[in-house]
């Protein structure tokens, strides 16, 4: 392939996937307000019109913002790419270190990642501050949010510098096969990742407190109990400081693995309704969906770096992305931008997958706690979270990691009967 021809493949894929997002984004807005005088029959008896319409509003909103951010991002892709941006920061970090020494591309890595914060940051400014707050679901103060991003900087950079000089090492000392051994390393990290990040991230940035002792304790042990599932602790955190939205999760694997709830979620779900929702979550594990994903995960990962230790040779990959420099920097970099753009269209298959699992998860946690309670806690979730009711299907299909919610509670009425 010579740079030009590939320069055109990408800017041809750049483009067509913007604009079939950019469509997507549409049919979605279209639909949503289509549907948005009435509350489906489904839920005629337990959602308001009053929360449908905002739930309605609130989707719109959301879906013009991302294509707000759609148009940015492809804006910032090509102006670092074809644009010449990745040059001149390359150029720029040569003003401090050697080319091509370690301390150059760490620089190079970093200005790339400094930039691209910069260009985000006003949108996720105003998607805290602006969008959520008008939906009422924003609590985040502004020193809050500041206080956030300086931890979240110094999490990033006393992980990320040290990880990036390990895989740069990696790629100048392992031979042709180094993408092996990158790849292995990015393995190892994201399971260890996957272990410390309960105990010795997220208390960073949350407060954790034992869950109290009470009913809402006493089923959670129960349902362990019938499932034979080992916990490290059940905890509460205060999502609240930051956001009216509620949400509960699991962390971790194996002696690690802890329930989290939001103390929103407290607020909102009655016991049995909480029960259902982790006999959810525990489906998830019941039908090893964590592994499932991490094999997937995992030997894609391994082609993706047998291509990223292909391309690394390729002049045309370099110069069709408007870069003359070549190395182990500029090749992590430009692969890394670029990637989103070949993989859009594995997008559907990955969330028709991700909806199987939920549909399993959904029909195990029929067998362990009532239907009814886990089709009342999802009503409730739906409406406190202004989840829209009547996505548009091609929109959902492509892009929903979650069923419609009158799919899923159809199924769940129809597991009840």
């Amino acid at each position: 392939m010579t740079a030009s021809s590939f320069s055109v493949l990408f800017l041809a894929l750049l483009s067509g996937g913007l604009l079939l997002r950019l469509y997507l984004a549409s049919r979605q807005i279209a639909h949503v307000r289509r549907h948005r005088g009435a509350v489906p029959a489904a839920f005629a008896a337990s959602i308001g019109l009053e929360a449908h319409q905002k739930a309605a509003d609130y989707t719109v909103a959301r879906v013009q913002l991302g294509m707000m951010d759609l148009l940015v991002s492809a804006i910032l892709l090509f102006g670092l790419t074809l644009g010449g941006g990745l040059e001149a920061l390359y150029g720029l970090a040569s003003r401090a270190f050697a080319p091509g020494s370690l301390g150059h591309g760490l620089a190079f890595m970093a200005g790339v990642a400094v930039l691209s914060w910069v260009v985000d940051l006003p949108l996720g400014i105003y998607r805290s501050f602006g969008l959520e707050a008008r939906f009422g679901f924003n609590r985040l103060t502004p020193g809050l949010f500041v206080a956030d991003t300086i931890k979240g900087i110094l999490v990033s950079a006393a992980i990320g510098l040290p990880l990036l000089a390990a895989v740069l090492w990696l790629m100048d000392a392992m031979g042709e096969r180094w993408w092996l051994y990158v790849w292995a390393f990015w393995l190892a990290f994201n399971l260890l990742a996957m272990l410390i990040y309960p105990t010795f991230i997220a208390p960073l940035f949350n407060k954790f407190q034992p869950l109290p002792e009470g009913e809402l304790k006493t089923r959670i042990e129960g349902l362990m109990a019938r499932c034979k599932f080992q916990l490290a602790g059940l905890f509460v955190m205060d999502g609240s400081r930051r956001s009216a939205h509620g949400n509960a999760y699991f962390t971790g694997f194996g002696a690690s693995r802890r329930i989290v709830f939001f103390d929103t979620l407290i607020e909102k779900l009655e016991p049995i309704e909480i029960e259902a929702v982790l006999a959810h979550e525990l489906g998830h594990y019941h039908h090893r969906h964590l592994w499932k994903r991490l094999g997937v995960i995992g030997a894609g990962s391994l082609a993706l770096f047998a291509l990223l230790g292909d391309v690394a040779s390729q002049p045309w990959f370099f110069e069709g992305l408007g870069m003359q420099a070549q190395g182990t920097a500029p090749t992590l970099v430009l692969f890394a931008l670029v990637l989103p753009v070949f993989t859009f269209p594995l997008t559907p298959f990955m969330s028709h997958w991700s909806r199987r699992h939920e549909f399993e998860a959904d029909a195990y946690a029929a067998r362990q706690a009532p239907a009814s309670a886990l089709v009342s806690a999802l009503v409730k979730l739906y409406r406190d979270n202004a989840s829209t009711l009547t996505p548009d299907p091609l929109y959902s299909s492509i892009y929903d990691s979650h069923p419609p919610a009158a799919i899923r509670i159809g199924r769940l009425h129809a597991s009840k009967a």
